[in-house]
């Protein structure tokens, strides 16, 4: 198992915590971002920290390890090969999560569900509701960066690397907003304009 200064190691490494004036999909605005596709350009790396979840789920007996797109799509592939199982992932049609491409599970199946980062725990939520939906077992939740600090309870087993509280703010209240700094969108190079 890796120690958590070795996790932490790699996280700086690769550059996911990210420094600035940045609009989480929330709305709100924050002055550090994590973004876990730094990390994921690193298949040595990724596969090292995703390891570490499989390890931690070594009692669950998986059959299927589901992500949600984008950000879930490697992860699940990376602990899915760590554990020996099927991958697969679900994303959005029509505004719900859903499982396409011919995906499916069966009742009865053993699935992990595993997400790059956590803020709110809304498409982790979806996604479980997908497993409970097919019959199949969720046996828990495994997570690069759980963004919420633990304060997300997705009910079951949850395993994160790193747990973080960064800080945010009502955009009306932004200190960052304040000192006229320029806001970036995550995801894209759009600046918004204050």
């Amino acid at each position: 198992m890796l120690t958590n200064a070795e996790i932490l190691n790699i996280f700086n490494r690769t550059g996911v915590l990210q420094e600035g004036h940045f609009r989480l999909t929330s709305g709100y605005h924050s002055p550090q971002y994590m973004q876990c596709a730094q990390l994921l350009q690193y298949p040595v790396e990724a596969g090292l920290l995703c390891s570490e979840i499989a390890v931690r789920f070594k009692e669950e007996e998986v059959d299927v390890v589901m992500g949600p797109a984008v950000g879930g799509i490697i992860v699940a592939y990376e602990i899915a090969r760590a554990i020996g199982c099927r991958s697969l992932f679900c994303e959005r049609e029509n505004g719900q999560m859903a499982l396409r491409r011919g995906f499916h599970l069966a009742v009865g199946e053993r699935v992990l569900v595993v997400e790059d980062v956590v803020t709110t725990g809304g498409s982790v939520s979806e996604a479980m509701k997908l497993v409970r939906q097919a019959d199949a077992k969720l046996v828990g939740v495994g997570l690069l960066v759980d963004r919420s600090a633990g304060k997300v309870d997705f009910g079951v087993k949850t395993e994160a690397l790193l747990k973080m509280s960064i800080e945010k703010y009502p955009p009306e209240d932004c200190p960052l907003c304040k000192q006229g700094l320029p806001v970036i969108k995550p995801g894209s190079r759009e600046v918004i304009k204050n």
